[in-house]
């Protein structure tokens, strides 16, 4: 057991959603590595019409996945997003409270329709393909005051007027003397990579997959070989040189890479309960490495904590399932392959 004063306590803002999923193998996946930003594609017949055999629900957003891995790896979570006084918001608040996440800044709005995702699972590979709506966490708007009393905030998928709400986030944190981690939506790097990269300065973790650091350093002008972004090293030094203390960077069955200024290491996938869903791998790889990261574990033992958790959520539908506990998590953690890369 960790002693209680290395928990800490971290406010994740962003999404929350109720999530179904449906699981199918008609499907072609299709191979497309000339194209940087989507070198993996799906495709089915248009005008189709195809029965699956299983499905399943559970809650998702990454404020909410996230919040439920830190609470489950021995710190405390809050939840600050937006849902509906509908049928699904009453789920969504039920489920939080029973994972023990602390709810008091889940804000419920009148007449608003609470988040909801279909999601395709390609029974061949595991992957998915999410469609959402947003209409409660299209009005997310930060207030301030709410942000005091958190050592942390992790940040993720912004919605609603998003880059004032970071700007609040960021304000608050100066305020307060918190620190933040972001894990952007695919949406915020759309809209406005060069604001995020400016943005960088005020930030101690960032999370991203590879597709995002590629089309984040592409959007911002910066680089245009498509050698040299394939490169997960360069990669991580070019996104470290804007400021974020420690950069993890995930590319699904490859694993991932991490780097503090010093170390890089790279950890292999290894998923004891095979390949069901890719949902919430990221988000699962981000609260194990997070909490370790709080704890103040070397580089490599973090690693090893988001690499578990992550091998072992996608061997469930939904991205809370096969969340670790700190316990198991040491186990599973054992087992897994690092290779340090560099070390100055």
């Amino acid at each position: 057991m960790l002693h209680s004063a290395m928990i800490h306590r971290i406010l994740c803002i962003g999404s929350v959603s109720k999530d179904l999923f449906f699981p199918t193998g008609e499907g072609v996946v299709l191979e497309t590595p000339e194209d940087l930003r989507s070198q993996v594609k799906v495709a089915f017949e248009l005008g189709g019409k195809f029965r699956c055999q299983d499905r399943a629900e559970a809650i998702g957003g990454v404020a909410a996945n996230v919040a439920q891995g830190l609470v489950r790896l021995g710190h405390e979570a809050a939840v600050y997003s937006r849902i509906g006084t509908d049928e699904i918001g009453d789920w969504i608040l039920t489920t939080l409270r029973g994972a023990g996440v602390l709810t008091t800044t889940l804000d419920r709005v009148a007449g608003a329709r609470s988040d909801l995702s279909a999601i395709v699972v390609i029974e061949q590979t595991g992957d998915r393909i999410i469609f959402h709506n947003r209409d409660a966490n299209e009005q997310l708007k930060i207030d301030e005051r709410q942000l005091a009393g958190y050592e942390w905030f992790y940040v993720s998928a912004l919605n609603g007027e998003w880059k004032e709400n970071l700007s609040m986030v960021i304000q608050a944190a100066e305020r307060f003397g918190s620190s933040i981690a972001l894990n952007p939506g695919q949406h915020n790097l759309k809209d406005d990579p060069r604001f995020l990269l400016e943005s960088l300065p005020h930030v101690s973790a960032l999370f991203l997959n590879k597709d995002e650091a590629i089309e984040f350093l592409l959007a911002g002008g910066i680089g245009n070989d498509p050698e040299v972004l394939n490169d997960e090293q360069y990669l991580l030094k070019a996104l470290h040189r804007f400021g974020p203390s420690v950069v993890a960077l995930t590319d699904g069955k490859r694993g991932a890479w991490v780097y503090d200024g010093r170390e890089i290491w790279h950890g292999e996938v290894f998923e004891p309960h095979g390949l069901v869903d890719t949902t919430g791998a990221g988000d699962a790889f981000g609260s194990g490495f997070f909490a370790a990261y709080l704890y103040q574990y070397p580089l490599e033992k973090c690693l090893r904590y988001g690499m578990a958790n992550a091998g072992n959520v996608v061997g469930f539908y939904g991205a809370g399932a096969g969340l670790l506990d700190q316990a198991a998590i040491e186990t599973v953690g054992r087992e897994l392959r690092t290779t340090l890369l560099a070390n100055r």
